[in-house]
C-alpha cells in the first residue's frame, strides 16, 4: 500500500502563469497545470492557486468546480453571481458532461465498463477516500480503453458523480491504479511517472448567456 501520508511539498509551476482557453463576461476558461491548487490552502505557503491567479488578470472570477492538485485540464470559473448560480446548478444537477484521460498500470481485461461503488472519507489517512458499502455516497465512473501500452493501458473516463478522488479510488478497485498517484500507487505504478496520469481532457456545458451547450477542449500534457 502507498503511504498514506506521504510527504507534502508544495511546488506549482510558474509558467504559464495562466492559461486561458476562453473568455467572455459570463465563463472563463482556464487549463489547469498539475502540481497547482485549485483554491487557496490552509498554510500561507499554499496560498498560490488556479483561483488567485485568474483574479489578478479577472478579479470577478470564482471558483465552480475543483481539479485535484495533481490533476491537470479544463476548469470554468463564473464571471459574476449569476453565472456563478447557473454553473453551480449545473454541476450539482448533472447538467455538465466531463472527459478525463488517465494512464492505468497493468492490462484492463475489457473494453469498457462501469464502476459503481460509494465512496467516502478515510479521515485517518485524509484527504485518501476509500470504498464503503455502509456510509460511503454513490458514485459512478464509466471507463473505456483507448490504448493497450507495454505495462500500461490509457483509458477515458466520464464521471456520472463528481466525489473527491473518485477516479482515483474508481480505477485502483478495478486492480489498475493510475499512473504516478502519490496516494493510492506503489512500486512501479507509482514510479512510472513523474506527475499523476490524469487529464480532464473536455468539459461541456450550457453557457449562462443563452443557455447553449458548448465544450471546451485541452490537449493531454502526457
Amino acid at each position: 500500500m502507498a503511504n498514506p501520508n506521504p510527504p507534502f511539498v508544495y511546488d506549482p509551476p510558474m509558467v504559464p502563469q495562466l492559461d486561458i482557453l476562453h473568455a467572455d463576461d459570463q465563463i472563463l476558461v482556464l487549463n489547469k497545470p498539475c502540481g497547482l491548487l485549485s483554491v487557496p490552502g490552509k498554510a500561507e505557503a499554499h496560498k498560490d492557486c488556479l483561483e488567485a491567479r485568474a483574479q489578478t488578470a479577472f478579479p470577478d472570477a470564482r471558483i465552480v468546480h475543483r481539479l485535484d492538485m495533481d490533476t491537470s485540464g479544463v476548469l470554468v470559473m463564473a464571471m459574476n453571481p449569476q453565472a456563478h448560480r447557473h454553473l453551480g446548478l449545473q454541476f450539482e444537477r448533472r447538467k455538465t458532461n466531463k472527459t478525463y484521460i488517465a494512464r492505468v498500470w497493468g492490462h484492463v481485461t475489457n473494453d469498457t465498463g462501469l464502476v459503481d461503488l460509494p465512496l467516502r472519507c478515510d479521515w485517518p489517512n485524509r484527504p485518501r477516500q476509500m470504498v464503503c458499502h455502509e456510509l460511503g455516497r454513490p458514485a459512478q465512473t464509466h471507463w473505456k480503453v483507448l490504448a493497450r501500452e507495454r505495462e500500461t493501458t490509457v483509458v477515458e473516463l466520464s464521471p456520472i458523480t463528481g466525489r473527491s478522488h473518485q477516479l482515483r479510488v474508481h480505477m485502483l478497485s478495478l486492480g489498475h491504479p493510475i499512473i504516478g498517484d502519490r496516494f493510492y500507487a506503489q512500486g512501479s505504478a507509482l514510479t512510472a511517472g513523474d506527475r499523476l496520469h490524469l487529464h480532464a481532457r473536455s468539459l461541456g456545458l450550457h453557457h449562462p448567456a443563452d443557455g447553449e451547450f458548448i465544450w471546451f477542449h485541452s490537449d493531454v500534457p502526457f
